[in-house]
């Protein structure tokens, strides 16, 4: 497959947006490397750079809470990811189904 130029950051890596392709609800947000791209892509799951570990993190091999990719986009500047994906479980490690299930109160007044 022939990856287009991304623009990686100073320790190689680019930010991935990840939503469910059904409800388009943003589940996460992780970190991939070119390896962890062409894992993804090759396997069909997600495959990420863990920075705490500082090693590749297949997404739900542990947990069993993997995410099948259904489509793969980059942005207009080609340094941020969004992988459309079906999950088989929560994308979060608390265990809620994303990790943004916490929030600000806005006062919509303004």
């Amino acid at each position: 497959m022939d990856i287009p130029a991304l623009k990686y950051d100073d320790r190689g890596l680019i930010p991935c947006v990840v939503q469910d392709a059904s409800t388009l609800e943003v589940l996460m947000v992780a970190w991939m490397s070119a390896e962890s791209l062409e894992r993804t892509l090759a396997t069909g799951e997600t495959v990420f750079w863990s920075r705490s570990r500082s090693e590749l993190w297949h997404k739900g091999a542990t947990s069993g809470n993997t995410q099948r990719l259904v489509e793969l986009r980059y942005d207009c500047d080609a340094d941020t990811l969004l992988a459309l994906v079906e999950p088989a479980g929560p994308a979060c490690h608390t265990g809620e189904r994303s990790c943004f299930h916490r929030g600000f109160p806005v006062d919509a007044s303004h």
